[in-house]
């Protein structure tokens, strides 16, 4: 390809942020980057958010390379066969390239009830909303968390830590990806902050009212704040302009993280699911797709063939309040291990890491293409060879 290059970046989170960065490698491509907010949002500290311990924004300058153009604004529209996106503002943006970086957000919420008296805490407004709502209720009413993951675990243990008189229900297990060790460890943390941990079959709920959660054994519990923090979802943008999604509606892509409709679409991040076998939605995963995203532009640019995807893991931190947290070790295709790392020194890397990741992309802004040390997974080829009969497809 000859002369300039128009590549658009949908999605200012991690992966799309880490993307648009490394695009700037070459001189001869033009960057821009849609995004709904003006600030980037630290996803993995809206629950410091909601206890009032932190704002979770960072300035886009901080962390986006100066030659990266921010266009604030939501696209509505893709039209593939067009190359042009548009805008909710009405108008439109061609593109040569298009990087998929919508990442993820809440889960619908079909529990009866739960969309409206149950507050979601997975993006800035839902976080923003919910957090006067605590501020006015009194220290001693009842907050219910419903969801057993990182961020049902990590707002529990953050209000609890305030003063907060809390129950996680967490339907069949606490904290489904912990090793059984890591498990306990985090169990003994919620207990000595006084959260009441509801989790088996019969920890399930069955309908969210303003001032109560249904479980299915019949209990009913108080409730003068739910906050729901289970499961995530995808946007669905890609599903409304006819390209091809997984169940969930995470953008098809072969190995390359290339469309399988459209080979002037790459995926990143949450909202990608290369080869149908997509990543965990992560953090981490993000910050590795990103770069390998834009590689995989920058490499059809100069004519070349892109590389496959390589994401390896070391796995999950979570926070359990200010004061501890976990860290709990996993082998590079993402399965726990029976290590992990607690209290105060599970805190001091949870907080450690928060601040390398900020680290990451404010170097990748400034070194576009200088860091690939990525942590690689051997057992994906091996997957991949069994699910598709030996074929490891790209494009």
């Amino acid at each position: 390809m000859t002369g300039n290059t128009d590549v658009v970046v949908i999605g200012g989170g991690y992966s799309g942020v880490m993307a648009a960065n490394r695009l700037t490698q070459r001189d001869d491509v033009t960057v821009t980057l849609i995004n709904p907010r003006p600030a980037f949002v630290e996803r993995i500290r809206l629950h410091q958010l909601v206890s009032g311990s932190d704002d979770a924004v960072v300035d886009y300058p901080e962390i986006l390379a100066e030659r990266v153009r921010l266009v604030v604004d939501t696209v509505t529209r893709i039209d593939a066969s067009g190359r042009s996106v548009t805008l909710a503002s009405g108008g439109t943006l061609g593109y040569d390239y298009l990087v998929y970086a919508v990442g993820s957000g809440s889960a619908d919420r079909r529990v009866p009830g739960a969309a409206e008296f149950a507050y979601p805490i997975a993006s800035l407004e839902e976080a923003q909303r919910l957090r006067p709502l605590l501020e006015a209720a009194p220290v001693t009413a009842a907050v219910t968390v419903v969801g057993a993951g990182p961020s049902g675990i990590e707002t529990a243990a953050e209000l609890a830590e305030g003063g907060r008189a809390v129950t996680l229900v967490c339907g069949e297990v606490l904290g489904p990806y912990l090793h059984r060790s890591g498990r306990r460890s985090v169990a003994r943390r919620l207990a000595a902050l006084g959260v009441t941990v509801l989790e088996g079959p019969d920890a399930t709920v069955t309908t969210v009212t303003r001032d109560t959660v249904q479980l299915a054994d019949g209990r009913t519990l108080p409730s003068h704040v739910t906050i729901w923090t289970a499961g995530f979802g995808v946007p669905d943008l890609a599903r409304r302009n006819g390209l091809s999604t997984d169940a969930v509606g995470r953008l098809l892509t072969d190995e390359t993280l290339t469309s399988v409709d459209d080979d002037r679409i790459v995926a990143t991040g949450d909202a990608a699911a290369p080869s149908d076998l997509p990543y965990r939605m992560s953090c981490q995963g993000a910050v590795q797709l990103g770069p390998q995203a834009a590689g995989t532009v920058l490499s059809r640019i100069a004519g070349e063939h892109p590389a496959p995807v390589d994401v390896g893991f070391f796995g999950q931190c979570i926070s359990l309040g200010r004061r501890a947290g976990i860290f709990q070790f996993a082998h590079r295709d993402d399965a726990a291990r029976g290590l992990y790392l607690g209290g105060r020194p599970g805190a001091s890397l949870k907080e450690l890491i928060c601040k390398s990741i900020v680290w990451q992309l404010a170097h990748e802004a400034r070194h576009p293409g200088a860091h690939n040390l990525w942590a690689k997974d051997p057992q994906r080829r091996q997957l991949l060879r069994t699910e598709r009969g030996g074929a490891l497809t790209a494009r």
